[in-house]
């Protein structure tokens, strides 16, 4: 329980530095809210693996995504294999760069650090190996470093590494990596491909 709390703690610290670091050097531009480079809203059919994803800007490069998709966990007790909910907080920290380069920014089109939280659930569960009762569920907290790129034709895709903790439900926790690739179709209108200065 204390682990659990802890965790928690940790990615809403994250979340609102994150946040307040960006709010302090938009206000300085002027608006507090703008987005630049970011899409306000973005929804992604995945078709890789079936699932969804959606994504939304919350700061200038700030954004915050959901999803449910196959995913894959592997630590210190074993794998899981399922579809899984991920909720992930993004800093994309080359957007400026890629303008400056006259690269596409278009539909989140950066890299990013991030805060990640994954819960793979014992009734989406097609395959695992760990040892315990058949409904364990199994949470991941944990940091990743992640690219996403967008294409005119709105297809996308999106990879990321990371590693952090698992959390057992019913069976035994650990330390473990993260990777996660996706690769979809964006349905909602994006900006421009052509890239904005700040």
């Amino acid at each position: 329980m204390i682990r659990i709390l802890i965790l928690n703690i940790i990615f809403f610290l994250f979340v609102v530095y994150s946040a307040l670091g960006q709010r302090i050097a938009e206000t300085n531009s002027g608006n507090t809210f703008a987005l630049i480079n970011l899409e306000r809203h973005q929804f992604k059919f995945n078709l890789l693996s079936p699932g969804f994803t959606y994504e939304f800007g919350i700061f200038k490069n700030v954004s915050a995504s959901g999803g449910l998709v196959l995913g894959y966990a592997t630590y210190e007790e074993g794998y899981a294999v399922g579809l899984t909910l991920h909720t992930r907080v993004r800093y994309y920290h080359n957007l400026n760069r890629r303008v400056s380069k006259d690269k596409n920014v278009s539909g989140n089109s950066g890299n990013y650090i991030g805060a990640a939280r994954s819960i793979f659930f014992s009734p989406l569960r097609l395959a695992t190996n760990i040892e315990g009762p058949s409904d364990f569920n199994l949470g991941f907290y944990g940091l990743t470093y992640g690219l996403q790129r967008t294409y005119e034709n709105g297809f996308n895709f999106n990879a990321e590494l990371g590693a952090g903790y698992y959390l057992g439900d019913g069976v035994l926790s650990g330390y473990g990596p993260l990777f996660n690739f996706n690769f979809g179709w964006v349905a909602t209108k994006r900006k421009s491909r052509k890239p904005t200065f700040d």
